[in-house]
């Protein structure tokens, strides 16, 4: 995932690509579960949204967790309504590549899914993940619920004073209430279970996030 025209920087909505009024097709079921990837999901299910860098290896992180429904790659946090693969690498619709994840809360918990983001990629390096640069693969926690909300901040500070006893710098990783969540195209749903020799640049700092052990009441 190397593009000549990847943007280090974060735009703005002036700046961004116009888009189209139409979702990009997609896949309608999970290449590995064959679970519904738009839905309907199972009452009482919910939903996390996650980006940690390309999304192809940071989604394999997430579907094989016991209790997850189902995931989906796509596009979170930007300005661009339905935009494609291509747009988004160009740094000019204001998205990073994110992991939808469909989660069973009685199996497990959002604290324990926390935990995987976390120790699946190193959430100090800004508009980057390793050798993927450019906005696109910033790290991000996109919540649905105020409980989601006040758990990825807690989290974060947690995490981030185990990192600094390691010699890290200050977590980078966004938080925001989720907007809407564009579905990538078919290719890339599941890509690393299609293609189990395809590229993957996530990387971990090595250091154990002391979170998410339990599930829900």
């Amino acid at each position: 995932m190397f593009f000549t025209r990847q943007k280090s920087r974060m735009i703005g909505p002036a700046e961004a690509l116009p888009g189209r009024s139409s979702p990009i097709p997609t896949a309608e079921r999970h290449f590995v579960n064959g679970n519904a990837l738009k839905g309907p999901y199972p009452a009482g299910f919910e939903t996390a949204i996650f980006a940690l860098g390309c999304y192809w290896g940071a989604e394999r992180k997430f579907w094989a967790v016991p209790g997850v429904w189902v995931t989906a790659v796509g596009n979170a946090g930007g300005f661009t309504p339905n935009p494609s693969y291509e747009e988004v690498c160009s740094g000019l619709t204001g998205h990073t590549e994110s992991v939808l994840v469909v989660y069973d809360p009685a199996k497990v918990s959002y604290e324990a899914l926390l935990k995987v983001f976390f120790e699946s990629h190193d959430p100090t390096q800004g508009l980057r993940q390793g050798n993927d640069v450019g906005s696109q693969y910033r790290s991000a926690i996109y919540w649905t619920s105020p409980a989601q909300r006040d758990a990825a901040l807690s989290g974060k500070a947690t995490y981030e004073d185990a990192l600094k006893a390691k010699g890290f710098g200050p977590i980078t990783t966004e938080i925001a209430e989720a907007e809407p969540f564009y579905f990538a195209e078919t290719h890339h749903q599941q890509y690393l279970a299609k293609n189990p020799g395809g590229y993957c640049g996530l990387g971990g700092t090595g250091v154990s996030c002391p979170i998410g052990t339990g599930v829900a009441a």
